[in-house]
């Protein structure tokens, strides 16, 4: 088994604290610490204007692990290897790691994959993963090429139930890499998992949306899951207003 890096040891222990409260084992709120937000409305409703290539945040520090430098995110695949941290391993086809323009502005996590993306490889490649597509090129017209998408785990987990606590704790490592590499400007959380582990907050994502956080110095804009939209079309009015206030941040439209 691959030897975890001591400064992801620490930083695991930190998340640690945080999922025992998920799993309700007693640890206080305070502990958690509050993120940086803003709700939505201050945006305000300026007109999005063309503007130029979004100037993306400072590149981080070089992330090593046993004394390899991950440059590279092909080097952070290659670091999961035939990944057997959690209990995921033993059900799944495919590790789903992620794809799409590595130097990207705009980066999406969702929860995990689902029965399409475990039979390609591919992160939402499904019909949520088609409404996705939607999303960013009719929504924000952007081509779906020029964004990064990743998931918070990488295994799918059995039926499509919810990821637990360890093993969003298990693939941690990995996503927190994938945005140092990629450090896009604008984070969006698809989904509850994914906007509370980018959030570290326990709230519903019915609260969470509307806030623009903060994800070491990148915005981060939680919003309902492509999936949840297909089962309930009423929301996607909720999404689009999430996805102007992307088009605001990646426009230099600060709050």
């Amino acid at each position: 088994m691959t030897k975890v890096p001591d400064d992801v040891r620490l930083d695991l222990g930190e998340r640690a604290r945080y999922f025992a409260e998920l799993t309700d084992v007693g640890v206080p709120r305070s502990a958690l610490g509050a993120p940086t937000v803003a709700t939505a409305e201050s945006t305000g409703r300026a007109r999005i204007a063309s503007a130029p290539k979004p100037q993306r945040p400072p590149a981080a520090p070089v992330l090593t692990t046993e004394g390899a430098e991950l440059r590279d995110l092909e080097a952070v695949r290659a670091w999961i290897g035939d990944c057997q941290r959690c209990k995921l391993a033993g059900g799944r086809k495919t590790i789903v790691f992620g794809q799409g323009n590595p130097q990207a502005a705009l980066m999406f996590v969702g929860e995990a994959p689902g029965a399409d993306e475990d039979e390609q490889g591919l992160a939402f490649v499904g019909r949520a993963g088609q409404l996705l597509t939607d999303i960013i090129e009719k929504g924000l017209k952007i081509p779906r090429k020029d964004v990064y998408i990743a998931n918070a785990i990488k295994c799918r987990p059995p039926q499509n139930r919810n990821p637990e606590p360890d093993e969003i704790l298990s693939c941690q490592p990995f996503l927190e890499k994938q945005i140092a590499l990629v450090r896009p400007k604008v984070l969006v959380g698809l989904g509850k998992f994914s906007a509370q582990w980018l959030f570290k907050s326990m709230e519903p994502i019915s609260r969470l949306r509307g806030r623009i956080g903060d994800y070491d110095g990148i915005k981060v804009v939680p919003t309902f899951h492509p999936a949840y939209l297909l089962r309930n079309p009423g929301a996607k009015k909720d999404v689009w207003e999430d996805m102007k206030v992307v088009r605001r941040l990646l426009a230099g439209d600060e709050p």
